[in-house]
């Protein structure tokens, strides 16, 4: 009975650590109240309640949430007219019942959709008009089917490459850079009141920048609202640079729109080359030099990881009202895909949270850095 009582009390103990361990008592959500929602990305394991350790994190920590796979066109509509809202809808309500800014991710994407999307029943590309009705049958059955529940959409999602050139993709290959307002207008007529996002990574490059910038433009001028652009935040030690990307904020928000940092991990490793970016498809061989932490980050490499993720925060900090959510694309770092991308089997230290869910010293720092604005 008295080794059962020490070890209940050790795990209270483990647990208040994991949850309370900054030094003034609050958690990340408390702190950036009134500066902006911060976010995770939740994994069937989470929205289905097996990871506990990972929900208790979530609720205390974070106010808003993003669905990593769950709601992209593969899982949602396999078949063509068969929806499966099964594990959304425990998505969504996970975020009802925690009170949290619920977003939606993604409706039109190059990746993860189901083959059926672009052919017809030879196997050829479909008509201009058969890809319209589809895209819009998709959009306006998803986006209606959580109407007044889910606060915002990532709409399209990674159709512009670094150099500003549209991403040749079956949707670009059949529609060519219409299909892009086809989309936001599709979701505006389902859902008037949600807001309407174009979601991309390495958003810092100056080609990349000024075909969004573009985007927003011509939306705006036919009377398409986008309220955001999402900035997907992979990022590494050696770049971008704070400049690259402040300057990406304030061209974006010029523009007319909000900022949101919508999957942000700040990868330890070394980089197998500059630039890589998001793109699922990227694979590099094994290196083992590219894999230097198996057994554990030592002081220097970790204090240089706070200090730039730090430096992120403070970045954010600076632009109230022009910044509305940072989303980290994950939990702990166990559970993160920067373990084998670009370059499977390695181990990567990218989150907030360690592998055992207990808070790295750098959420104190942004704790403090919020408690200073």
């Amino acid at each position: 009975m008295k080794n059962k009582k020490i070890l209940l009390f050790t795990l209270l103990l483990l647990s208040c650590n994991t949850l309370f361990s900054q030094s003034s008592g609050k958690t990340l959500k408390d702190a950036l109240k009134g500066k902006f929602y911060i976010g995770t990305a939740l994994n069937l394991g989470q929205i289905s309640g097996k990871d506990v350790a990972d929900i208790d994190v979530i609720k205390q920590n974070f106010n808003a949430i993003v669905a990593e796979n769950c709601m992209k066109s593969m899982y949602l509509q396999p078949k063509e007219g068969e929806f499966d809202f099964a594990d959304a809808d425990k998505f969504v309500t996970f975020g009802e019942q925690n009170g949290m800014w619920i977003t939606g991710h993604c409706l039109i994407w190059h990746s993860q959709l189901p083959r059926w999307f672009f052919i017809d029943e030879n196997g050829n590309n479909v008509s201009p008009e058969t890809l319209k009705a589809r895209m819009k049958s998709h959009i306006s059955t998803v986006v209606g089917q959580y109407k007044g529940r889910i606060k915002g959409w990532d709409v399209v999602n990674e159709a512009i490459m670094e150099d500003g050139s549209y991403r040749k993709s079956k949707f670009y290959e059949i529609l060519g850079e219409e299909f892009i307002p086809l989309a936001f207008q599709y979701a505006q007529e389902a859902d008037p009141n949600v807001e309407l996002y174009y979601n991309d990574y390495n958003e810092w490059y100056p080609g990349k920048r000024a075909t969004v910038v573009r985007l927003i433009k011509t939306l705006k001028e036919r009377g398409i609202r986008i309220d955001a652009i999402g900035m997907q935040g992979h990022v590494g030690m050696d770049g971008p640079s704070m400049e690259e990307y402040e300057q990406t904020i304030l061209d974006y928000t010029r523009a007319g729109v909000k900022v949101m940092v919508t999957e942000f991990d700040l990868s330890i490793l070394p980089a197998p080359r500059q630039g890589v970016g998001a793109d699922i498809s990227t694979n590099f061989a094994y290196q083992k030099e590219l894999n230097p932490y198996t057994e554990g980050v030592p002081d220097s490499a970790s204090t240089a990881w706070t200090n730039r993720m730090s430096d992120f925060f403070k970045l954010f900090l600076k632009y109230p009202g022009k910044v509305s959510r940072v989303t980290m694309w994950g939990v702990t770092d166990g559970g993160s895909w920067k373990n084998g991308f670009p370059v499977r089997g390695r181990t990567d230290y990218p989150l907030l949270f360690d592998r055992k869910y207990q808070a790295k010293p750098v959420v104190a720092e942004i704790i403090r850095l919020a408690e200073k604005k």
